[in-house]
């Protein structure tokens, strides 16, 4: 791999829209160096025979069945509600027609 050089940090910066001083510069070429060192090493691990995952570990949903069970009615439900309207909770409007 070839050496990541200050001007090439510069470029990225540019392109990132990243305004970097000089000390910022000089700084970040040994750390994208580094970041770009474990990236190769990363790349050269052996995955010939290992299937393609969105998880590492496996995912199980823990769901119930949907079923049908006995429920309060819609009268029932609003037995408590201060005004109701067309089987709906009636609230004040917050909101204006505009």
């Amino acid at each position: 791999m070839a050496d990541l050089t200050r001007a090439d940090v510069a470029h990225l910066a540019g392109l990132a829209r990243i305004d970097l001083s000089d000390a910022e510069l000089d700084k970040m070429v040994g750390e994208l160096a580094v970041i770009l060192e474990s990236v190769a090493t990363v790349q050269q691990a052996p995955i010939a025979d290992v299937e393609p995952m969105s998880h590492p570990m496996p995912l199980v949903n823990v769901t119930r069945p949907d079923v049908v069970r006995p429920s309060l009615t819609p009268d029932e439900a609003l037995s408590g509600a201060p005004e109701s309207e067309q089987q709906r909770f009636s609230v004040p409007r917050i909101l204006d027609e505009e």
